[in-house]
């Protein structure tokens, strides 16, 4: 069979039926990413494949070093020819990795290259590659607009003056919003270096003096006004693990007040006033009708050394093993009995917890929003073929697949667009296949209605786009 023809990961007359007649013409909505809304202000144009393609991507760079690369020509001071190279005689060898499918769909798509990248083929994609991106329609802006994106979730944090995304929103000339999303984690994260510092950086940014935990959420609130005032739809905690150890006010002000005065502080202390913070914020994000995204189960900056020369992500994190299961359904029926669970979208970085996911989902459902709590996209490490699977199989099994709210980019690349394409592939065939089995009836119209909102309707009625 052709390598990646236009019916690849489609295997049978449903599946691509459905891809080609509903799933493919879907505009996107990417409401998760690492996207630099600088980049888009500016209308970025990038100088090689390597400043796009490379620049940032843990994911690529995870790949290139496991081939026994030397780090400065991974994210060191080497030539931008050499690490794109590297990443080239890397590729070959990655058969099975989803890298190998994003990457050739990346080099199909923007850059009409359509054959496999190589140590043989390298130059010629370099200069192929480079060449487009002299183009006008290669500038981030016009990448958005003609991979059909409607909207853009950034991640940003509570003390951004959300500048670029008011450059943006004035231009008016990108084809999608772009909306700040709220991402308070240096906020919560009270064991971690740098937190005594960052709370005075917020403190001066909320123009509130904070002396107190009860300070922290008043300086939160008043940021997360100024962010819903500039679009914000969405927010994000990305926590090491989900913790839920309720505790008084006091206890909560004590720990607050041993990390201010540059103690340390326990994990089980940690835990109390994250719980604090967390049971706040969702309670403000319910008020605001905004959706709360909670991903978790991750062990970060594994290798000290690494960490310490190259900073944070930079592909040094893996799986977490933690049971969450009842730190989980305890924060969320803590918010419900109050009246203020929002719409909470949930990610585990350990595959092992799909269907546990999916049975929490159905304990705290609304009628305020169809499919108010989400099983997230498969996130991360579990974003490969196999994984979108048993994501979405683990769904369908348990919960409302029709309901989902779809596919996230996650990334800091404007290329990563096919994500999107890739996933929905993965999602026709898995349909079509039930349909041609016998599990579901060959109705064209249900089905496409049912591939429509999975890729794009759910996403748009759930954050009110």
């Amino acid at each position: 069979m052709e390598f990646m023809n236009d019916n690849f990961l489609l295997s049978n007359e449903t599946a691509i039926k459905l891809y080609h007649n509903y799933a493919k013409q879907c505009p996107i909505i990417d409401y998760h990413c690492h996207i630099n809304p600088m980049e888009i202000a500016l209308d970025k144009k990038f100088e090689n494949i390597t400043e796009i393609w490379l620049g940032g991507d843990h994911y690529k760079w995870r790949m290139i070093r496991s081939n026994g690369v030397p780090e400065n020509e991974i994210t060191g001071d080497a030539d931008d020819y050499v690490k794109f190279r590297r990443f080239a005689e890397a590729l070959p060898r990655a058969i099975g990795n989803p890298m190998y499918h994003w990457t050739h769909l990346e080099l199909k798509r923007y850059f009409g290259f359509d054959k496999p990248l190589s140590a043989d083929t390298a130059d010629e994609a370099w200069e192929v590659c480079n060449a487009r991106l002299k183009e006008d329609g290669m500038s981030a802006k016009n990448i958005i607009k003609s991979s059909n994106v409607k909207m853009i979730g950034t991640t940003d944090d509570p003390i951004d003056s959300l500048e670029w995304h008011k450059k943006i929103a004035a231009d008016g000339d990108c084809a999608a919003k772009v909306l700040p999303s709220f991402r308070p984690d240096k906020a919560v994260n009270i064991e971690k270096a740098g937190f005594k510092e960052y709370i005075e950086k917020l403190g001066e940014v909320s123009g509130i003096k904070i002396k107190t935990a009860e300070d922290v959420k008043k300086a939160l609130t008043l940021r997360l006004d100024y962010f819903c005032e500039n679009g914000c739809k969405v927010t994000d905690h990305g926590l090491d693990y989900m913790c839920f150890s309720p505790a008084d006010s006091g206890e909560v002000e004590a720990v607050f007040a041993k990390a201010m005065a540059d103690e340390a502080v326990s994990l089980a202390d940690a835990e109390k006033y994250k719980t604090a913070i967390l049971l706040h914020l969702g309670r403000e994000y319910a008020k605001r009708n905004i959706v709360m995204q909670i991903h978790y189960n991750v062990q970060r900056n594994q290798n000290t050394a690494k960490f310490n020369a190259i900073g944070p992500d930079t592909g040094f994190d893996c799986i977490a093993t933690v049971e969450c299961g009842a730190a989980v359904t305890g924060f969320l029926n803590a918010l419900d009995k109050d009246g203020l669970l929002p719409k909470t979208i949930l990610y585990s970085l350990n595959p092992h917890d799909n269907e546990l996911l999916d049975t929490v989902i159905g304990c705290f459902q609304g009628a305020e929003a169809r499919g108010k709590i989400q099983h997230g996209s498969a996130w991360w490490f579990s974003d490969t073929k196999s994984g979108m699977e048993a994501q979405l199989k683990s769904l369908a099994n348990l919960s409302i697949l029709g309901n989902f709210v779809g596919m996230l980019t996650d990334s800091r690349s404007f290329l990563s667009y096919t994500r999107h394409e890739y996933f929905r592939r993965i999602l026709c065939n898995l349909i079509g296949t039930w349909v041609e089995n016998g599990e579901y009836p060959d109705d064209e119209k249900m089905l496409g209605a049912l591939v429509e909102d999975i890729c794009y309707n759910n996403a748009k009625e759930y954050f009110g786009l």
